[in-house]
């Protein structure tokens, strides 16, 4: 592409073209929604243009949050990257993607997850895939048919229990590593100032413990009835195994109707515990992939395991965002973390991709050698760098 192409923030009157741009990319009809019409916090919209001042490109990034080990940590969440064709191959794309790194780094935020559409190109931008978010299909005669509990009940939630919903998903999702704060302008119609229960959600079935809910799922009912006919369950939560029991027994009630429960679940939790899911097969695989936007404010704002004591040097190479880039020693213990610039070169030379999968905990380092995302030289021990990885492997249930 030639030097005079132009990475700048889309006007508020440029937002509906923008998004014609995406539709045509990734297919759908229809008019832009009326919010492209008017400034959203909580999002900023990157275009690309040539030097005719055409839009020839452009990308979203989204202001989340991500829980890592207890702590928020500020994400640039990326969707919508689409470039027209008679631009594709030609530089377009890495350039809107630095740009977006550049804005997102200025803004404070420390990390960066997507869903790709084709996971070689956003490779060779820095990002790397940390996991999957597969749905599975599950027979709803394969259900267990456990007996009421006594001690807990259940019915069906409206609009009113949505924030209660919302806590009871951040106490789970803190816990963990990569899943979303579902909070801000993306999630507060939703939830903390839902007027009715979201468009795609029919059905909100609730656990309850006296007055405390303990457990939920959110479903969609779909068309017809019969074998064929599927429930898609979007969320599928519970603190303890005797909720677990309760709402997956709520979902079991629908197998005289419905043939097929589409689910996402958490691994390791209470409900997948109870889940026969040797019965289930996977319906889609959804990888997502994830990179350092700031490797300091990543390594400085999560949460780390207060057993785990590690300090390394290493060299970090980083492309896209060199401000990542170059000498480092990490310092963990008591469940925080620091990265200070050091002037050696220890022997290991981490690109980051392998960085973002060892903070996610997606494989160890000896891995990232084999995989070329470490390199070492002089004796160095790649298992020092393992520490990075100790808070075990990220996850998410949102998409975007």
């Amino acid at each position: 592409m030639s030097d005079d192409l132009e990475i700048r923030e889309l006007t508020v009157a440029e937002q509906p073209a923008s998004w014609q741009l995406g539709r045509l990319a990734f297919g759908g009809r229809g008019d832009p929604p009326a919010d492209l019409r008017e400034v959203m916090p909580g999002r900023t919209i990157y275009g690309a243009f040539d030097g005719q001042g055409r839009q020839i490109g452009k990308a979203m990034d989204r202001h989340h949050e991500q829980w890592w080990g207890g702590r928020l940590v500020a994400s640039a969440d990326v969707g919508g990257v689409a470039v027209i064709p008679e631009a594709r191959g030609r530089g377009v794309a890495r350039a809107l993607l630095s740009g977006l790194l550049r804005g997102a780094h200025e803004r404070g935020a420390a990390v960066s997850a997507l869903f790709p559409s084709v996971a070689a190109a956003y490779r060779s931008f820095g990002w790397e895939v940390v996991g999957t978010m597969p749905a599975r299909d599950l027979p709803t005669s394969a259900l267990p048919q456990y007996k009421p509990s006594a001690k807990l009940s259940t019915r069906p939630g409206t609009h009113h229990d949505l924030p209660a919903v919302l806590a009871l998903y951040e106490e789970i999702a803190r816990k963990r590593c990569g899943m979303l704060a579902r909070r801000g302008p993306f999630f507060d119609s939703s939830y903390a100032n839902a007027q009715a229960l979201p468009s795609t959600v029919d059905g909100l079935s609730l656990v309850e413990d006296g007055e405390k809910l303990v457990g939920y799922a959110t479903w969609q009912r779909g068309e017809g009835w019969g074998p064929q006919a599927r429930l898609d369950v979007m969320d599928l939560l519970a603190l303890t195994p005797e909720a677990a029991r309760e709402v997956v027994g709520v979902l079991g009630s629908w197998r005289s109707i419905v043939g097929v429960l589409r689910l996402r679940p958490l691994a390791f939790d209470a409900v997948s515990a109870v889940l026969p899911l040797e019965s289930s097969r996977e319906a889609e695989y959804d990888p997502w992939m994830h990179r350092p936007v700031d490797v300091v404010a990543a390594v400085r704002t999560r949460g780390w395991p207060s057993h785990v004591r590690a300090s390394v040097d290493f060299v970090l190479e980083d492309r896209l965002a060199p401000w990542n880039a170059g000498s480092w020693r990490l310092e963990i213990a008591d469940g925080q973390g620091n990265l200070e610039r050091t002037d050696r070169d220890p022997g290991l030379r981490l690109k980051v991709n392998g960085f973002a999968m060892l903070y996610a905990g997606a494989c160890d380092a000896e891995s990232l050698v084999g995989m070329g995302h470490l390199e070492v030289t002089s004796g160095a021990d790649p298992t020092h760098l393992d520490p990075l990885g100790s808070a075990g492997q990220a996850q998410l249930l949102n998409h975007f």
